[in-house]
């Protein structure tokens, strides 16, 4: 297969890149997102692969990891954080639109394909991605395929009403309320989970606002008050997570997002797992990603592949 045009479509910018035969990725370039025109959005993805044509044939084919829930029927992507393709057909709309062929899949999933083929879960026969960044998100991959379940979601771990409403800090146990989350309902996971979510957490323990890159540093120092966060933030991700595990038989979550850099955060975060899962493992089970930040470009051109 020839190259493939690879782009990741967030909130705040689209990245390009490139993936050869080899599986070898190079970043092209970044620009800001137009988030809420179409048109604005079509000629940049155009006057972006035209800057860099001479990395690509005509017959390369563009592979997609965006923000958003593709729905696996129609095509139709949700992303109401960008407007400007929210509830469009965009492989389809796209392909037109650029004359090639287009592949579009969840950011979240495609980390994990990319992962399980030739990351950390390399090898592994069920592998469960674990995003970790501003939120929380997820994806799920069998047998080296995405699995897709109901209207495109599957491996959203950070959404419905799962999250505990108490948690044990030195002997004390600490109520916690049920925050409303941008998807609608209450007591969702994404409100305690990911970087805001350890953000949050601290100021209602301690009344006290800290960006979680402060509280991280302050909890590897050993001071007090972080530690009483982060020893919380492990419960309430960490016994979500075990569950995800019992439930997909997966046998390595690997972890992708800002919060997988953390190295000690994340062996914190499977000490704990460990705890809950049926069956202890000798080996971790929950590991950074090797694709961290571009997992989701390599997990898009991979899926090109699969679908050629």
């Amino acid at each position: 297969m020839n190259t493939v045009i690879c782009f990741d479509l967030g909130g705040s910018f689209i990245k390009l890149g490139k993936v050869q035969g080899d599986g070898e990725l190079t970043l092209l370039g970044q620009e800001k997102m137009p988030t809420s025109a179409w048109p604005e959005f079509i000629r940049l993805m155009r006057s972006m692969i035209e800057q860099h044509h001479a990395h690509f044939s005509a017959s390369s084919p563009v592979a997609i990891s965006t923000a958003g829930i593709v729905t696996p029927d129609s095509g139709e992507i949700f992303a109401s954080n960008i407007p400007a393709f929210h509830q469009r057909k965009l492989a389809q709309e796209l392909s037109v639109e650029l004359q090639r062929q287009v592949v579009v899949h969840n950011d979240a999933d495609c980390f994990t394909l990319a992962e399980a083929l030739a990351g950390a879960g390399k090898g592994h026969k069920v592998v469960f991605g674990a995003i970790l960044g501003s939120g929380v998100g997820g994806g799920l991959v069998a047998d080296g395929r995405i699995i897709i379940g109901q209207n495109g979601l599957t491996g959203e771990w950070g959404h419905g009403p799962i999250a505990l409403t108490e948690v044990e800090i030195a002997g004390e146990w600490h109520r916690l309320p049920r925050l409303s989350c941008p998807c609608g309902q209450k007591g969702c996971l994404d409100s305690w989970g990911g970087a805001r979510g350890m953000e949050n957490l601290h100021r209602v323990l301690h009344g006290e606002m800290a960006t979680s890159i402060d509280i991280i540093a302050r909890w590897q120092q050993q001071e007090t008050l972080a530690e009483k966060t982060i020893t919380g933030w492990l419960q309430l991700v960490g016994q979500p997570l075990a569950y995800c595990i019992n439930m997909t038989g997966a046998s390595v979550v690997v972890v992708g997002g800002g919060l997988a850099s953390v190295t000690p955060l994340i062996a914190a975060l499977d000490e704990v797992v460990q705890g809950y899962v049926l069956r202890r493992s000798t080996q971790p089970l929950v590991v950074p990603g090797r694709f961290a930040h571009d997992g989701g470009m390599r997990g898009a051109a991979l899926l090109a592949k699969q679908t050629r």
